[in-house]
């Protein structure tokens, strides 16, 4: 559906993307404070900060669920919809299960602007759910004059093939398989100064499924997985290493980043969400004395739609990273898990 003048939907939001999330310091005292299940059949829960829920309801069956919508992160409407799509069916990955279904979330305001606008930011959506074999059945809307899009998804996986953030080991290798850099760029195109090959960059990683990299990481065996979002690089690994109980070295120099995020970092393009994440991480990150000032924030970098951060062993290392590199051009060996103090990054 053509859209009579152009509309730029970042300019009505407050944030972009992952980075409108609420702070990971503040949300994690939120979550402690809630209540622990006692249900057997709840294999995943909130405690290990993983990225969906995993529930059994048969010896051979579970249920992956998880929720994810944000503010605009780009102005076209539907790339917003390729892009809210992908993040969202991307938690359900990161757990090593198949997304069957997912329920639009929108929130909207028809009075401010024209119906075709959310027209196609749905169609991106279901651009992205068809392309993965996911059928959307439903969904609910509300009006509100800045505007949301996203997912609620379910999956199913084996109960004993669940992977999740809490089962690396020391001694693993650590795997990137998306660039980071994306709230760089995105803060940049909200204020006008990004360059157009940047941002059409940016967009194209954003919009990528990461099915292809998922079963490329199953199929060799990973510990541990996660995705990267609105938390960072760092942010997301400190929770893996916090939940598996070591420590992680990161080689910076081998972390790929979206094309010209690191520039735009180092003249100032820092998103409100990265500065959270880095204050928040920070106590836990040892920095190399000659990693530079946008590299360490290119690493909390609050990501939108990113890679998976796959951990795998030693013995299946050069395996995972022939299968990954297949499945993903961007992916990178980008570090090791070690027997330190849980949680506690080292950036070389």
């Amino acid at each position: 559906m053509a859209l009579e003048a152009p509309i730029r939907l970042t300019a009505l939001s407050h944030g972009a993307g992952c980075a409108c999330k609420i702070g990971p310091g503040a949300l994690s005292e939120l979550l402690a404070a809630l209540p622990s299940e006692a249900d057997g059949n709840l294999l995943v829960g909130v405690e290990t900060r993983d990225d969906a829920g995993v529930y059994r309801i048969s010896d051979d069956l579970a249920l992956v669920q998880s929720v994810d919508f944000f503010t605009p992160i780009v102005d076209d409407p539907r790339d917003f919809g390729r892009i809210a799509a992908a993040n969202a069916l991307s938690d359900v990955y990161a757990m090593g299960g198949r997304p069957v279904t997912a329920l639009n979330l929108v929130a909207f305001s028809l009075e401010r602007l024209p119906g075709a606008v959310l027209a196609e930011i749905l169609a991106g959506g279901a651009e992205v759910a068809e392309r993965a074999g996911v059928a959307i059945v439903g969904g609910h809307s509300i009006d509100d004059p800045e505007p949301k899009y996203g997912l609620a998804v379910t999956g199913l996986v084996h109960p004993d093939r669940v992977v999740r953030n809490s089962t690396a080991s020391a001694g693993d290798v650590l795997f990137l398989t998306k660039p980071v850099g994306g709230g760089a760029v995105t803060t940049a195109a909200k204020r006008g100064i990004a360059p157009e090959d940047a941002l059409r960059s940016c967009t194209e990683v954003m919009a990528i499924l990461n099915a292809e990299a998922a079963e490329a990481a199953l199929s060799v065996g990973a510990s541990a997985m996660t995705d990267v979002t609105g938390f960072g690089l760092l942010g997301h690994l400190h929770e893996l290493a916090l939940a598996s109980g070591v420590d992680a070295q990161v080689e910076s120099a081998a972390v790929p980043a979206i094309e010209g995020a690191v520039d735009l970092l180092a003249a100032g393009a820092v998103a409100g969400g990265t500065q959270r994440n880095r204050d928040w991480v920070e106590p836990n990150v040892e920095w190399d004395a000659a990693v530079p000032e946008a590299v360490r924030a290119l690493l909390c970098d609050a990501m939108t739609s990113g890679g998976l951060l796959v951990a795998a062993s030693p013995q299946r290392a050069d395996a995972m990273e022939d299968a990954l590199a297949a499945a993903a051009a961007d992916a990178a060996r980008i570090g090791t898990l070690g027997g330190g103090e849980p949680g506690r990054i080292a950036v070389r």
